[in-house]
């Protein structure tokens, strides 16, 4: 009997089962708030616009539309007739102008320089090595910030007149006998830049020791592990960290300079007409509006200032970077 070979069964082994794939979770629809539910479901943003709002009234109604109507008028005449740029041409070819914005650019050069120099140096004096009375120094330097700006001139015009200083022996050393003698033209850029630091770099100061302060100390620790000194750290790190905070301060101290009034005023009062009622541009203003009765031409040396200084501004913003993100 022949053997028959064997059948395969009926059934085979199975086959390798294919594994399943994970159903994916389906991804809720984001909804959008509408535009007036926001402010209810961000209250944090409500507060914002609140705080804001405040002083946002306060741009429009002592700087946006004052400068628009000072605008207006430089384009205008008396008569409210479009002029164009008649009243700037005027008032540029006034002999006045050219010796005011002279006055004015020298001083404000001598006058950025110093309060960059000192007030940053004096910063990091108190910073590193005169921590310890750095709260002293501070309310020293910030105390004669309190006086009124008439207050200051007149207090310097006391100190600066050889008859009744209690340094009149220095001036009289120096060759300056005579009030009119220290108030010489020549002289009245530096002693401007003198009642400007005494009065306004007090608070400059408490701000930059604030900046410095915000620099982790672990940067300076590494830097002095490293082996750098108190020089290197400062040029190459602490000021550079501080390169924002002084072009802030640049920016505001050009637009306060280029307002310069009162300490010309008086002095030019206190010279008996030795020195001219038309010192800086904002005398020579103040003669066209309230000599002369002419508020246009007035207007257009005040849009001539707004130009400048924002022209400057920007400059500053841009080549320091400002509002760029660190």
């Amino acid at each position: 009997m022949t053997a028959t070979p064997a059948t395969p069964a009926a059934h085979s082994a199975p086959a390798p089962s294919v594994p399943s794939v994970p159903s994916v979770p389906s991804v809720p629809s984001v909804v959008r708030p509408k535009r007036g539910d926001r402010g209810a479901r961000n209250p944090v943003g409500r507060a914002g616009y609140l705080f804001v709002s405040g002083y946002v009234l306060l741009l429009l109604a002592f700087g946006v539309l004052p400068t628009v109507y000072a605008v207006r008028l430089a384009l205008t005449n008396s008569r409210g007739q479009y002029v164009g740029l008649g009243n700037f041409t005027r008032t540029f070819a006034d002999y006045r102008f050219g010796p005011a914005f002279v006055h004015i650019g020298l001083y404000l050069l001598i006058w950025l320089v110093v309060l960059m120099v000192l007030v940053v140096l004096l910063a990091l004096m108190l910073h590193g090595r005169m921590r310890r009375t750095a709260s002293a120094l501070r309310f020293l330097f910030y105390l004669p910030g309190a006086l009124a700006g008439v207050a200051s001139v007149l207090l310097w015009l006391i100190l600066l007149d050889p008859a009744s200083s209690p340094v009149g022996g220095l001036l009289d050393a120096l060759g300056w006998h005579t009030l009119a003698q220290v108030i010489s033209p020549g002289h009245l850029p530096a002693l401007f830049t003198v009642i400007a630091f005494w009065t306004g770099a007090g608070g400059w100061i408490v701000i930059m020791y604030g900046a410095l302060n915000n620099i982790p100390d672990e940067i300076l620790e590494a830097a002095r592990i490293d082996g750098a000194s108190t020089l290197q750290i400062a040029l190459r790190i602490q000021i550079p960290m501080l390169t924002k905070w002084i072009a802030y301060m640049l920016i505001l101290a050009f637009a306060a300079g280029t307002q310069l009034f009162v300490e010309p005023q008086l002095v030019s009062t206190a010279s008996w007409g030795m020195i001219p009622d038309s010192w800086s541009p904002n005398q020579l203003s103040y003669q066209y509006a309230f000599q002369a009765g002419d508020f246009n031409g007035a207007a257009a040396l005040s849009v001539d200032l707004l130009l400048l200084g924002l022209g400057c501004a920007a400059l500053v913003v841009f080549r320091a970077g400002l509002f760029d993100r660190d």
